[in-house]
This record gives structure tokens, C-alpha cells and sequence, in this order.
């Protein structure tokens, strides 16, 4: 059984549900808190186009150095009140943990010695890769790839690293063809039974780890899910509707972290957080406008509504005209957050205006936008917390987007091309057939997706 299992959403009212402020914000050591009134931008960075070998590694902590110090020096230019650095480990610093803890260390010496001389306070979030999607690995729960990911979680929070965060795959082996053809019943199998499976175990060692370490269970992301269907619809090659409804699904995977006993902020690649945080009030970190750099999507401005954290995405240690690319993408959240922190200096009702600015100028574009708005949000959160099993959860985020952007289409309230509106018609007929039963429902997709690349064995099923 989860830790903490949720029945209500953690706030009242819409007033309430804004940036910068978290219902349970986090204190770090260092004192600075995340969701206790200000935005702070989130730096995430990654290597140039290079290969990561044993022979590499003195040229790779070489890389890291440079754009940390260059990320700093840059944050104490602009007078940022805090800065929160994320590293997502590439694949092999992975498989080879002491890699990975080699980075932490250097990332995180050059941010101590900041605070140290400049005051200029900071926090690390390591994301080690989820190198379980590869064919090898034994089993999603034991194993030499299971040991490697959390071998990187605990020495990485012992070399410095504040926050544990993945953004992991469990479901994801068929998840992927849920997309492609656009299944509904797969995805809600992968999210809401594998998926949340998968996050019961996974965020079970994480938290003992982070009790273990005196670091913190941050929170997981949805990102090889509903990111994916969200670049695809953006491409045109599934409707932007069944993305949509995926997204909101995929909360109630994420969800799984918090009920075992994650605290947050949520990670940011994660849209689906802001139904986390109106469930659980932890703070949040999300991405919009100022992660173009990683990838395009129809959330720039929506996304950041109810930010704790705003993060540029990932970015390349490339040159451009104004610097170096990490540097450059720090300086764009940074004045991102300087915004919302100044109207929110003015009252709450100010910061309120500039949310529903933030949520008009998307909301009525595209229906992924839409389902992010903070009264979108809210009425599917309450459809979540009603049930009480994450199947259930799953089919109730569904049926209630579904619902939402039905009637947003008809009032005109959202652009959807005339081609896809049959997808929602299609899409609760999809939901109509699926079992109440859902040990029946378990048993059906199982015999009927076996393939090489989804192993029921590996979830002990």
C-alpha cells in the first residue's frame, strides 16, 4: 500500500492555484524554498555531440566545469535569488554510476563555492537515466541495470546532488504503440496499471534512498509518454485530441511517486504536474516557451500557471552569438521568473492576472493547451482522487478530458481541425468497451500484446 493515499485536492479554490506557490513548499538546507512565494529558474544542460567513453571522462567533467561556471557567474550578474541546476545523466554515466557521481561532484563543487563567496544560493537535481528499456536489462525491479540506476541515486546524493528525480519508463515498452495507432486501452493499461506499478517499486527504493542520504524524492515525469504523443501531434502524426487525453492520463502514473512518499518539485518535462500539485500541493517544476531549445510545443505560455520552477528543458553546451547555449537559456528563464516574481510582489491578485493571461494566450490554440488550463485542471484532478485504484484513475482522467474538450470543441472554446473530431467519439467508444473488472482487463492486454519488446515476466505478470 502507498504511504499517503489522496482523497481531495490540496486547494479550496482556484484562487489559490498559482506560481510560486505550493500548498507544501520545500525548505533545503541551504534555506532557500521552493514554492514558498518566488519562481526560481531551473538550469537543465547537456554534453555537445560527443562520445562518453573511460578515455572521454577527463573532457567530459572539463565540459560540465565550463558550463556551470559560466551558469553561475552569469547568476550572480543577474542578482538571482536562487538557481536550481538539473542534470540529466546521459546513458553511460548511467551504466557506469562512478560516472555519473564523478559529474555530481564537479557540477556541485563549483555551485558550493558560489554560496560560498557570492551568497548565491543553489540546488542540484541529478536525474539519472532509466536505463531499463534496454532489451538486456533482466527485470524492471532486480537486476545489473535496476542495481546501476540506484547505485547512481544513492552516490550521486552523497557527492551533493539535493533532489532524486527519473524520468522513468515502466509501460513504456507498449506505450509507444499506443500512441502510433492511437490505442486507448494500451494507454491506460500503460499508465495506469503498468506505469503505476512500475512507480510503486521504483519510488518505494528511491524515498529509502533519499531518507538514507539526506536528499529529497523529488518526483518522475511522464515525459516518454505524453511528451512523446505531444511531439508527434505537433508533427501531425496523431491527432492532437489523443494526445490530450494522454496527458491527463499520465497524472495518475505520476501521481504514484507522491503517494510513496516523493515531496517534490515535480520534475519538469512533466506537464501532467500541475494535476499533481492540485492534488498533493507540492511544488512544481514545468517548461514552456523557454524549453524551445529541447523541443517546440503548444504550452509556452499555459505552462507556466502554476510553475514553482521554471526550466528551460535541456540545452547543448554549444556557442551562439550571446554565449554559450546554457548560459544564454539560464539568462531567458531567469527574466521569465523575474516577471511572475514581481507581479506576484503585488498582490495575489496581480499574480492571478498574470496566470489567466499565461492560460488565455494558449488555452484556446490547441486542446493540449486547453487541458492545462487551471479550471481543465482542477475538474480532471477531482476525477482522479474520486476513485480509489489506478486503473480507475486512469479511465476517470480520460473519460472527464474527453468530456472537457467535447464541449470546449462545441463552444468554439478550442481550435481542433475538423479532421479529428471524430477522435472523440472514437475515443469514448474505446473507453465504453473497457472491463470494470480490472484483474480482467490486466489479463486481456496481456494475452493479447505479448512481443518481443513488451515482456509481461519483467512486471512479474
Amino acid at each position: 500500500m502507498p504511504i499517503k493515499q489522496y482523497a481531495s485536492l490540496a486547494y479550496n479554490s482556484l484562487d489559490e492555484f498559482v506560481y510560486g506557490y505550493a500548498k507544501n513548499p520545500i525548505k533545503l538546507k541551504n534555506g532557500m524554498v521552493i514554492g514558498g512565494g518566488k519562481v526560481y529558474p531551473e538550469l537543465n544542460f547537456t554534453l555537445p555531440p560527443m562520445l562518453i567513453t573511460k578515455d572521454t571522462m577527463p573532457e567530459v567533467l572539463k565540459q560540465y566545469k565550463e558550463i556551470i561556471e559560466d551558469a553561475c557567474k552569469r547568476a550572480k550578474e543577474l542578482y538571482l535569488p536562487g538557481l536550481v541546476v538539473e542534470v540529466e545523466l546521459l546513458p553511460p554515466t548511467t551504466y557506469n554510476p562512478e560516472w555519473g557521481i564523478d559529474i555530481t561532484k564537479t557540477i556541485r563543487d563549483v555551485m558550493y563555492e558560489y554560496e560560498a563567496k557570492y551568497g548565491l544560493k543553489s540546488v542540484m537535481r541529478i536525474t539519472p537515466v532509466d536505463i531499463r528499456e534496454d532489451k538486456q536489462s533482466p527485470h524492471m525491479w532486480h537486476g545489473s541495470h535496476w542495481d546501476a540506476i540506484m547505485k547512481t541515486f544513492e552516490g550521486c546524493a552523497r557527492a551533493g546532488a539535493d533532489l532524486l528525480s527519473i524520468e522513468s519508463i515502466g509501460g513504456k515498452d507498449l506505450h509507444d504503440d499506443a500512441i502510433m495507432f492511437c490505442e486507448l486501452d494500451k494507454s491506460i493499461f500503460s499508465l495506469g496499471v503498468l506505469g503505476a506499478m512500475d512507480m510503486a517499486k521504483l519510488w518505494g527504493e528511491i524515498k529509502a534512498i533519499a531518507d538514507q542520504t539526506g536528499a529529497i524524492a523529488a518526483g518522475d515525469t511522464a515525459c516518454g509518454f505524453a511528451n512523446t504523443a505531444m511531439v508527434l501531434a505537433d508533427r501531425g502524426f496523431v491527432p492532437k485530441l489523443f494526445a490530450a487525453v494522454v496527458r491527463a492520463i499520465s497524472a495518475v502514473r505520476s501521481l504514484v511517486a507522491i503517494e510513496e512518499g516523493a515531496i517534490g518539485p515535480h520534475k519538469d518535462c512533466g506537464y501532467e504536474g500541475v494535476y499533481i500539485k492540485a492534488i498533493t500541493g507540492i511544488p512544481i517544476s514545468m517548461e514552456g516557451k523557454s524549453s524551445a531549445c529541447a523541443h517546440l510545443s503548444p504550452v509556452g505560455n499555459i505552462a507556466a500557471c502554476a510553475a514553482d520552477l521554471w526550466s528551460n528543458e535541456s540545452v547543448q553546451n554549444i556557442k551562439l552569438l550571446g554565449g554559450m547555449a546554457p548560459t544564454v537559456s539560464l539568462e531567458q528563464i531567469a527574466y521569465d521568473c523575474r516577471l511572475m516574481n514581481v507581479a506576484s510582489s503585488k498582490g495575489i491578485q496581480k499574480a492571478l492576472e498574470l496566470r489567466d493571461w499565461l492560460a488565455e494566450s494558449d488555452s484556446s490554440f490547441d486542446p493540449q493547451a486547453y487541458i492545462l488550463s487551471p479550471e481543465a485542471v482542477f475538474q480532471i484532478a477531482k476525477a482522479i482522487i474520486k476513485e480509489n485504484t489506478y486503473y480507475k484513475r486512469a479511465k476517470a482522467a480520460a473519460a472527464t478530458a474527453i468530456d472537457l474538450l467535447r464541449k470546449a470543441t462545441e463552444s468554439k472554446k478550442v481550435i481542433v481541425d475538423e479532421r479529428e473530431i471524430s477522435w472523440l467519439d472514437m475515443m469514448e467508444s474505446q473507453l465504453d468497451l473497457l472491463p470494470d473488472d480490472e484483474e480482467e482487463f490486466i489479463h486481456d492486454m496481456v494475452e493479447n500484446n505479448r512481443s518481443d519488446k513488451f515482456v509481461p515476466e519483467k512486471y512479474d505478470l
